[in-house]
């Protein structure tokens, strides 16, 4: 739930208080709005924190997020301690780095600042802190024993939503397979959306993580497991994310965008935490492990493929068409060019010969699990051939 009304972004927008509230699905309060980051301190003092652990990469060191998150913590006398090693996909290896500096410091809450990977990473290593072992033990969900450090997340990156979700997406070292961590005492107690903090990152990373977040709302929608409840924050999402994403690539400092596309990654991340994500993660993965094409770009190439092999499906077409009043699929590519983002796999040098290794790594991943439509190795064979 929100300390702080959000309806200046959504008052125009057809959802209930309680959904715009975030009062479902998450057990992540949120708090919104510019500079709301600066009240870090005193809601840490609630918790009765002393030392924090702030996890964080180099780039936010240099734009300067760290220093309001420190001044806060300062006033409110409570000292802090840094792990900005953080890398994009953080992997096990970098979890157990993390975990390592947390304990020799002695830290009682965790907060994590940056992107998806800040944030992952720091769930992450609250796992190994509390409960010791290495992450593959936690992967699926509730396979912690004991309770957990409080958490604080503060995104600076409108995309993954990880703020709002239970889950620690850590790769393995050794296979690269992504593995999904979950345990509702891992989920932040405390979302910090500032979209002040959001106006600093490159234009790229702003188009990239955009695009996650549009295809975690129009994935989230339709799942085997998604609920009416969840169903509302994918379309929440949509709406937001749909009408600012061009305005936020246009003009990067325009704030009601920002809030836009924080929010709506935001409300993606809720609906995910009920009813995962589908066959474009599942493809895009390994796209990623294999050719490291970013994220958000290897997820929103596939996704039009997805949307028309999921529209096959005679309902999910129809959710499809209730969602914007134009082919779904089209306006995805329309985004994609927006972002400058590539909508081929050749232009990233991948060929036929790669498309049988890369089927048979998708069909293992956990996400595709929960698509609309079954997906076996075969189907992803036909997806790749169709995005060559």
């Amino acid at each position: 739930m929100t300390n702080v009304d959000v309806y200046d972004v959504c008052n125009d927008l057809d959802f209930s208080k309680d959904i715009i509230n975030f009062a479902h699905l998450s057990p992540t309060d949120v708090i919104f709005g510019p500079n709301c980051v600066r009240i870090i301190g005193e809601k840490a003092k609630d918790f009765k924190a002393t030392k924090a652990l702030i996890v964080t990469d180099p780039g936010i060191l240099n734009a300067g997020h760290l220093d309001i998150v420190l001044e806060s913590m300062r006033l409110a006398n409570i000292e802090c301690v840094v792990y900005s090693e953080v890398t994009e996909n953080p992997t096990s290896s970098d979890v157990n780095d993390c975990a390592i500096f947390a304990k020799s410091n002695s830290v009682d809450l965790i907060l994590g600042l940056g992107g998806g990977s800040s944030l992952d990473t720091a769930k992450g290593a609250n796992f190994i802190i509390t409960n010791g072992g290495e992450m593959k033990d936690y992967r699926g969900i509730d396979k912690a024993s004991n309770d957990m450090l409080p958490f604080f997340a503060v995104p600076t990156t409108a995309g993954t939503g990880s703020e709002c979700q239970s889950f620690a997406i850590i790769s393995d070292n050794h296979t690269h397979e992504k593995m999904a961590c979950g345990d509702k005492r891992a989920a932040a107690k405390i979302a910090f959306l500032d979209p002040l903090l959001t106006t600093t990152q490159p234009l790229k990373i702003t188009a990239q993580t955009g695009i996650d977040a549009i295809s975690h709302s129009i994935e989230s929608l339709v799942t085997k497991t998604k609920t009416d409840v969840s169903e509302q924050y994918s379309r929440l999402a949509f709406k937001l994310i749909n009408r600012s994403f061009e305005n936020v690539i246009k003009d990067p400092e325009n704030i009601n965008a920002r809030s836009d596309m924080l929010l709506g990654a935001a409300y993606a991340g809720t609906a995910i935490e009920c009813s995962m994500l589908g066959a474009a993660h599942a493809a895009a993965n390994p796209l990623t492990a294999k050719f490291s094409i970013p994220h958000g770009a290897a997820v929103g190439l596939m996704l039009p493929h997805v949307i028309k092999y999921n529209s096959l499906h005679n309902e999910v077409a129809h959710v499809y068409g209730s969602l914007i009043d134009q082919c779904l699929s089209e306006r995805v590519l329309e985004l994609l060019n927006i972002a400058k983002i590539k909508v081929s796999l050749r232009e990233y040098g991948i060929s036929d010969n790669d498309l049988s290794g890369l089927s048979d790594a998708a069909a293992t991943q956990w996400t595709g699990n929960f698509n609309p439509r079954g997906v076996i190795a075969d189907d992803f064979l036909a997806l790749y051939k169709s995005a060559l």
